[in-house]
């Protein structure tokens, strides 16, 4: 299910987002890049629908994805005969 990112309290996207940026790890090339750096593009990500915003019923677990990675979560929801519930 999608949760957009509006409908959250400032203070738990932040966490959301903080954390997400800490797991991910992601390699950003020869600089460093601060957290708070990460953070701001994670969140312009979210506003301009690049990343989206998951909650997983099933997992019981919320997750920040690409569009692209949605989408084919989607598919293969679809191609396995599930049934996607959309926000």
């Amino acid at each position: 299910m999608l949760v957009p990112y509006q409908q959250l309290d400032p203070n738990t996207l932040n966490n959301l987002i903080e954390h997400y940026v800490h797991r991910e790890g992601t390699d950003y090339g020869d600089a460093e890049v601060n957290t708070e750096t990460k953070v701001a593009q994670v969140k312009a990500q979210l506003k301009s629908g690049e990343a989206l915003i998951v909650f997983s019923e099933l997992h019981e677990s919320v997750n920040i994805v690409s569009k692209a990675q949605f989408n084919a979560m989607q598919s293969e929801e679809y191609t396995q005969g599930y049934d996607t519930d959309y926000a």
